[in-house]
């Protein structure tokens, strides 16, 4: 019997697991310019003509093979690139690589060759802006018109500017497209953007060749709001949280708030009750069964037109938990209900009777998902659709950086919650559910058996809450009046949205409103996966894979 050796670490990991940037330095050597500190990890600062060959090193070498994200924004000085890259075994490994460039030429190499993720993101930070990056293989912008002027997020940007679009702009944009030679077998489809399996107002340019999918181009940004512009405009105590509900305007809106609000936190070192915590955590689960919900409903209203059965019966049962939210937060969508160091309110009195609600809601579950089981997993016609299609293989869905279902359904096990621990989960028992199937099948089965996880952390926090001494009930840590974190500080924080990672960048000017504010979008992530699962299948299975990946245009869009 031979000895396995033991597993040696990634370069610039200790033995203890810890994270060794002086040696991650000495592994770039004189590729790093500068070291910036930030507030989740330090920051490689880069010459702009040396990204790839940067990223390629420390994805290979250094394990770092999450682009988490990647943020664009300007000084007085300078155009600056930020990738945000952390580990999928280990996402409290980060490291931000920092590229800036010039007011004058703000060009920058693409990371595109090494993340098939930045892709779309560096196309969004070129349009909104301003950087371009050299090397891109699609260099168009993806939320605004190609015939806009200006990148809004710049500096420089003229809001009164009029948008005048010559009438020539106005030509059928698919015209030379549709006219196919005799001789050609493949047929240009538009798919949306007003179309019910497209889950909002989402294009799909589809090209076939016979009847099967050679291509498809998603076209995103009907629904672009500029979120972000707006949080910027906004202070970080009082008048940004309303804005996370309208993301993922659906479900998670929970979810989303934490997102800000554990990112805003940590850059203003405020402390959260360990009883917020729970009711936190609590709340955000109730979101998730009722994000999932929805997502298995309409995903079987895609796939056979199961309307009478599986698409109400998930609106049944999600009423169920939008009452107990909105007993909870007072509303039923918009919930506007975590603040900065807590949550707005406790729980509704008389609290035995809330927890009866909530505990006859857990009672029934188990027959509930049995149901779902029943009705989809057990259903021929549903496995006849969905098992072996939608293909989305393990190392392609890092590359393009998905995360939650759509990346436990491809087998990695990648869970913020427990990985890089927030709120209480850390002191319940749960477990983190994977799926090696890689197709549609396991992404809807990921689903179903998440909500059985969701509701044991419910019945916990409930347990918890109904013990809570009544004088340690404390909702909310002295939070300051007017948030002022220190001039240029930097910091990542993502919590696990019902669809994945959910992020926020931000840096401070020392004023009360933050400098830069940028949404990492699970759903935008996961979109971009989209021709790898579809190319080769039939539009019947590329409507499929779209329904499997639970996207919301509010989100993907902002």
């Amino acid at each position: 019997m031979s000895l396995e050796e033991p597993q040696q670490p990634d370069a610039g990991v200790t033995a203890e697991g810890d994270l060794d940037y002086d040696e991650l330095a000495d592994l770039l050597g004189e590729r790093v310019l500068d070291r910036e500190e930030h507030v989740n990890a330090e920051g490689f600062v880069v010459r702009p003509d040396e990204v790839e060959d940067t990223l390629s090193t420390l994805k290979q070498e250094a394990g770092f093979d999450h682009l988490s994200c990647v943020t664009a924004q300007d000084y007085q000085d300078r155009y600056e690139s930020i990738y945000h890259l952390k580990k999928y075994d280990d996402p409290t490994q980060e490291l931000s690589v920092v590229v800036p460039t010039t007011r004058d030429d703000p060009t920058s190499e693409s990371a595109a060759g090494v993340f098939d993720t930045a892709n779309w993101q560096e196309r969004e930070a070129f349009d909104l802006v301003g950087v371009d990056y050299e090397g891109h293989p699609d260099p168009r912008r993806i939320l605004l018109p190609e015939t806009w002027q200006g990148h809004p997020l710049s500096q420089d940007y003229n809001q009164d500017k009029p948008q005048i679009v010559p009438l020539r702009e106005h030509a059928n944009p698919v015209e030379e497209r549709t006219e196919v030679p005799e001789e050609s077998d493949t047929m240009f489809i538009n798919i949306g953007p007003h179309h019910p399996a497209t889950h909002g107002v989402l294009h799909i340019k589809t090209t076939l060749d016979g009847e099967q999918v050679a291509d498809v181009d998603p076209d995103v940004g009907y629904l672009h709001r500029c979120e972000e512009q707006m949080c910027q405009q906004s202070t970080y105590r009082h008048q940004i949280m309303p804005y996370p509900d309208r993301w993922d305007y659906i479900s998670a809106g929970i979810l989303n708030e934490w997102a800000y609000a554990r990112a805003a936190e940590d850059l203003a070192d405020l402390d959260v009750p360990e009883y917020a915590q729970v009711i936190r955590t609590m709340s955000a689960e109730m979101c998730r069964i009722a994000a999932h919900l929805l997502a298995i409903g309409t995903f079987a209203l895609d796939i056979y037109g199961d309307f009478t059965a599986i698409f109400m019966y998930a609106i049944r049962d999600r009423e169920v938990l939008q009452n107990l939210l909105e007993e909870l937060t007072g509303q039923r969508l918009m919930f506007n209900y975590l603040r900065l160091g807590g949550v707005a309110w406790d729980l509704p009195e008389p609290r035995e009777e809330y927890f009866e609600m909530v505990r006859d809601f857990l009672d029934e579950w188990p027959s509930r998902l049995e149901e779902y089981h029943n009705l989809l997993t057990s259903n021929e016609l549903f496995q006849m659709r969905v098992v072996d299609t939608g293909i989305l293989p393990p190392e392609e869905a890092k590359s393009y950086g998905a995360t939650g279902p759509v990346a436990r359904g491809s087998g990695i096990d990648y869970d913020l919650r427990r990985d890089d621990p927030y709120g209480y989960y850390d002191q319940l028992d749960w477990n983190v559910v994977t799926d090696d199937g890689c197709d549609n099948f396991a992404r809807a089965s990921v689903r179903l058996r998440e909500m059985e996880e969701s509701a044991r952390i419910i019945e916990q926090c409930v347990d918890l809450l109904e013990d809570w001494p009544e004088d340690e009930r404390e909702i909310q840590s002295n939070v300051p009046r007017t948030l002022k974190p220190d001039p240029d500080t930097e910091i990542y924080r993502a919590v696990e949205a019902a669809k994945g990672e959910l992020g926020i960048y931000m840096r401070s000017d020392g004023t009360d409103k933050p400098a830069r504010f940028k949404i990492r979008s699970p759903c935008f992530c996961n979109l971009q996966t989209l021709p790898v699962m579809s190319e080769g299948e039939y539009i019947p299975d590329m409507i499929a894979a779209l329904g499997s990946l639970d996207i919301v245009l509010g989100e993907v869009d902002r």
